[in-house]
């Protein structure tokens, strides 16, 4: 492994760009039948085939651990990789202590970074993924992340049996776990232990595509307290880590063929333009949610749109890579975003902050 750290280039106040692409090799997704019922239906790697999405599971926490279990089985997989040709492993989702994270990936026996972003853990797990790789601490990692309607809305809601009404602001908590397996780009693409590591990008749709830069969000707090209104509550977050990315880059929204939020939906992105306004910045042009593009708000109950850990991490896998791949963009900016609150927060009447971390992913010549 070459160690590229003093190639590295840190940018303004949270940013860096990487002297030397980290490459997606490739990435495996697992949904349930809601998501592929939406627009991007048979885009995915595997679908729930059962009307309750458990996996096989008898709880739905037990059933998201198989989301993420599965998720890296496939990944692993369809780049011909194995357990131990994965230095480290990035993972994180939404329930108390990670349990779906640290009970669906133990058998892997991979060394583990246990990480809680809320929604923002697919952007947070491909930051520090990559930032390992680039300063030379890994030459192959991992980035995992999911979430599950029925696991959250215990989590954070109701149990589903109480049958509250939601409000129109409100979002649908995505089934979907997706993982992403990040390589040093200098690499032969042999493992340590002789296996050749296949690039599914390049060799399925044209090009290699990879991580050139991030920017580290921080915690923004506009004051919301309503537990529903994750689109507000996260805007913020998105809107400072986007100005800060221009800044430290020295880029404007031109310099992007898309730039996507992780989990905004409708009145979030609205409230995420309005603030960007502030600084004179317009992203209206090639800007998308993830939580707008993966279910059809005029046909399926979903109100505002989608969210949760797994909602830009599966769009990512199945909708934006092949795309970067096919060079149908070539520089993306991605933003998933993240509401940092838990029962105990909401209880104690407290606000719900928000983060978002950056990451400019490109298709490769």
């Amino acid at each position: 492994m070459e160690n590229n750290a003093s190639k590295n280039k840190p940018l303004g106040t949270s940013s860096v760009a990487y002297a030397k692409p980290v490459l997606i090799m490739g990435s495996g997704n697992i949904v349930g039948q809601m998501e592929n019922e939406g627009p991007l239906a048979g885009s995915f790697d595997k679908v729930s085939d059962d009307k309750n999405d458990m996996f096989g599971e008898d709880s739905w926490e037990k059933a998201e651990s198989q989301l993420q279990k599965q998720a890296v089985a496939l990944t692993l997989q369809k780049t011909c990789a194995q357990a131990d040709d994965v230095r480290y492993l990035f993972a994180g989702d939404l329930l108390g202590q990670n349990i779906a994270s640290s009970f669906g990936i133990k058998d892997y026996h991979i060394p583990l970074f246990g990480l809680y972003g809320a929604c923002s853990t697919c952007g947070e797990s491909l930051v520090l993924g990559s930032m390992n790789i680039a300063a030379g601490y890994a030459d192959r990692v991992i980035a995992l992340t999911s979430s599950h309607f029925a696991s959250a809305q215990k989590e954070f809601r109701f149990p589903l049996e109480y049958g509250s009404q939601r409000p129109l602001y409100a979002s649908w908590t995505v089934t979907g776990s997706a993982a992403f397996l990040l390589q040093e780009g200098n690499a032969n693409g042999k493992s340590t232990t002789g296996r050749q590591i296949k690039n599914v990008l390049e060799s399925e749709h044209g090009c290699k595509v990879g991580i050139t830069g991030v920017t580290v969000g921080k915690i923004e707090d506009f004051g919301i307290k309503d537990s529903f209104n994750m689109g507000c509550a996260m805007a913020p977050a998105a809107a400072w880590t986007i100005s800060t990315h221009f800044k430290d880059f020295g880029r404007t929204p031109d310099d992007y063929d898309a730039i996507f939020t992780g989990d905004l939906g409708s009145v979030g992105q609205q409230a995420l333009f309005n603030l960007l306004s502030q600084e004179d910045i317009d992203i209206s042009e090639n800007h998308y949610d993830c939580g707008m593009l993966i279910y059809d708000a005029k046909k399926q109950d979903v109100h505002a749109g989608g969210s949760g850990c797994g909602c830009s991490a599966v769009v990512l896998s199945a909708h934006i890579l092949p795309k970067l791949a096919k060079k149908q963009w070539k520089r993306i900016l991605f933003v998933p975003t993240g509401a940092l609150l838990n029962k105990t927060s909401f209880n104690e009447g407290q606000n719900v902050p928000g983060i978002a971390h950056a990451v400019v992913i490109e298709a490769l010549s």
